[in-house]
């Protein structure tokens, strides 16, 4: 089958086109046809080899985390599922392929496209991990750090789902985008902390998803270290502040299902800013290393 794999570490440019024997479905996993494949900075962080010194990536390595598309294999001990259903979730060892395996998936309602159905898995879980570490509360405050990003401006969501008082840093130019989703705009940079403080709102908790250096604020902010996470800012050890990274056994179906049910229902929105064909995958990887338009960058097969 097609793939696009790196068998080195470096820039866009080590994804290559590689055919490898299809894979088959295990105990507990479905095999799926891939539509759509949710492209992540995390996916470029690995490729580059940054994350090398967290955790090793055998090479050759197949990379992307979330997708949509049809089962066309099922494994034993899998009851939920059956060939031809329409599903999305998280590959088991690579997405970038014709053919991926999937062991936490659900079907993917009709209504949804594919392209935002690949959107969805890890914003999702990653947003609601999050805040359940936080354990942000009705009427709290919640200073979101890069709320203009996908799993930014799903933690913003979700949190003013629960009563929560969202503040959210970004751009100049995206400003007007973090007041629709419900938060209070603040551009980020210096000064942040004299501006979220002349909101005169006390911060009860602080979600770092954008890892553009804001965790010293942020502690000011705090006037401590605790309920500070961070899901992006590598100097986050030297802090002392918790890095939240996701682990195959934290994924469940019940995030992936109460996003499928938000955003169908219309209260909550994941925009979609590029999509691309799988051949051009590099070309996917350099637009999310640089502040492309706001939304999730997909590729389809």
């Amino acid at each position: 089958m097609k793939t696009m794999q790196i068998d080195r570490f470096g820039g866009p440019e080590v994804l290559h086109a590689a055919e490898v024997p299809e894979p088959h479905a295990g105990r507990g996993q479905v095999r799926v046809r891939v539509r759509a494949i949710g492209v992540n900075k995390f996916d470029a962080t690995v490729r580059s080899g940054a994350m090398e010194a967290v955790f090793r990536t055998p090479l050759p390595a197949l990379l992307g985390l979330e997708l949509a598309g049809v089962v066309d294999e099922v494994g034993a001990g899998v009851s939920d599922l059956a060939a031809g259903d329409e599903i999305f979730g998280f590959a088991d060892g690579g997405a970038y392929a014709e053919l991926a395996v999937a062991s936490v998936a659900v079907k993917k309602p009709k209504g949804l496209s594919w392209e935002l159905a690949a959107s969805l898995s890890v914003a999702g879980e990653t947003a609601t991990r999050v805040l359940a570490a936080l354990a942000v509360q009705s009427g709290e405050t919640l200073l979101v750090h890069g709320g203009a990003g996908v799993v930014g401006g799903v933690a913003v969501q979700l949190a003013r789902l629960r009563g929560v008082q969202v503040i959210a840093t970004g751009s100049a130019a995206n400003q007007a985008l973090l007041a629709s989703l419900g938060a209070t705009p603040v551009v980020y940079g210096d000064g942040l902390v004299a501006r979220v403080r002349a909101l005169g709102k006390p911060v009860d908790a602080i979600f770092d998803a954008a890892g553009k250096g804001a965790l010293p604020d942020s502690i000011e902010l705090r006037g401590g270290k605790t309920r500070i996470i961070t899901i992006a800012d590598p100097a986050a050890r030297q802090l002392g502040i918790p890095f939240s990274a996701g682990t195959a056994e934290m994924r469940n179906v019940g995030a992936l299902r109460t996003m499928a049910e938000l955003v169908t229902s219309g209260k909550l929105t994941v925009a979609v800013a590029e999509v691309l064909p799988l051949a051009e995958v590099a070309r996917a990887h350099a637009l999310i290393e640089k502040n492309h338009a706001p939304g999730k960058i997909v590729l389809t097969v």
